[in-house]
């Protein structure tokens, strides 16, 4: 018996948040949902630098381009950027080809010709590097060649020629930044105000509580136009604020978790010993809301993001240049019969990030609700 003993597998415990790691693996939703969130932000915070445009570079040669995989300028477009370029120029053109990714014309004019006029056909988004080839002697006809700029849209162009693909991702950047960061900041107002009124107990908690009450009558909408009229068009200082007002949900699912785990036999052990409230509040009961507070996070992000992109619609939000989905969907919506790219891009973005999001929080509810173990 003792050799059996010996010989025999040790058993290796497993902890909480461990059970819970393994129970989240097994939601393939989740997991899909977890790995595609990961892709977005990274596609949202890195992406716009090795996208070819910046989000606010304009295009005024490329305005409400469809989506291509393939360069502009298309060939059936060479020819009227080239005639809008020597219009610019004032001259007129005499004949003009195209041999591979070089177009050569010739213009005539009554005056002579300056050769600083190349410079309009280098200031057009569809050609460069512009030279002279051949001048006639009194100066009234030129030959000039140009290299067609090869310019990639993969997601088209919106209202004002900008690149949709650099803007949808810029967009990502800020709408993440923003549910994180009012989330992050709702959490932690709600965290320590519920868990403070939950274990008190009594009178404090009653007078802390109806302070909620009073929070929750007053109109949402009312603090939103208050803190623009604060804030001005300073986003991230609105919604750290907006943050500040989201904190009241998450205040009351601390207190009733928090009025359960003070009446628990190790936070009664902990008061028999003399540890003092605040130490018990950070060390017992604050550890073990996480569940909760984690859930509740994974919900709380997408609804930050719908408020703002409601917000943005309105124009009360993300302001130009900058932009966020909430932008571009307002944007979109508005071209939804001509450019419906503009809304397609941007909603599939939202959308889908919202769907992970509710599909994550789900999984972290299964994981770590013990009356599933």
């Amino acid at each position: 018996m003792t050799d059996i003993a010996a010989t025999a597998p040790a058993v290796v415990g497993r902890s909480l948040w461990g059970d819970a790691w393994a129970r989240l693996k097994a939601n393939r939703a989740a997991m899909f949902s977890l790995y595609y969130l990961a892709l977005i932000g990274l596609l949202s915070v890195f992406g716009p630098w090795f996208v070819p445009h910046q989000y606010t570079t304009i295009y005024a040669d490329y305005v409400r381009m469809p989506p291509s995989l393939t360069a502009y300028p298309k060939p059936d477009m060479i020819e009227s950027a080239l005639n809008d370029a020597i219009k610019r120029m004032r001259v007129d053109i005499k004949e003009w080809h195209q041999e591979g990714n070089h177009v050569f014309v010739t213009v005539k004019s009554t005056k002579p010709i300056d050769d600083r006029n190349i410079r309009y056909l280098d200031r057009s988004d569809a050609f460069d590097d512009t030279k002279i080839e051949s001048k006639s002697p009194d100066g009234l006809e030129v030959t000039m060649s140009a290299s067609v700029k090869q310019q990639y849209f993969v997601f088209g162009t919106d209202n004002t020629g900008r690149d949709l693909l650099s803007r949808t991702l810029m967009a990502g950047r800020i709408s993440l930044a923003i549910g994180l960061l009012a989330g992050v900041v709702a959490v932690v107002i709600g965290v320590i105000y519920g868990a403070a009124a939950g274990f008190s107990g009594g009178r404090i908690d009653e007078v802390m509580m109806r302070i909620v009450d009073v929070l929750y009558s007053l109109p949402f909408i009312f603090f939103v136009i208050m803190l623009v009229v604060f804030f001005g068009r300073n986003f991230v200082l609105m919604f750290l604020a907006v943050g500040a007002v989201l904190w009241l949900d998450m205040a009351r699912i601390v207190r009733g978790q928090a009025l359960s785990i003070r009446r628990q036999e190790y936070v009664q052990a902990a008061e028999a010993m003399g540890v003092g409230q605040r130490g018990i509040l950070l060390r017992h009961v604050i550890p073990n809301l996480l569940g909760p507070v984690v859930i509740y996070m994974t919900l709380l992000v997408p609804q930050v993001i719908i408020l703002e992109s409601f917000l943005s619609f309105l124009g009360l939000g993300v302001q130009e240049p900058m932009t966020s989905w909430g932008v571009l969907i307002s944007v979109g919506a508005k071209n939804i019969g001509t450019a419906n790219w503009l809304l397609l891009f941007p909603a599939f973005f939202l959308v889908s990030t919202l769907f992970a999001l509710n599909f994550v929080g789900d999984g972290l509810r299964d994981a770590l609700d013990p009356r599933d173990r």
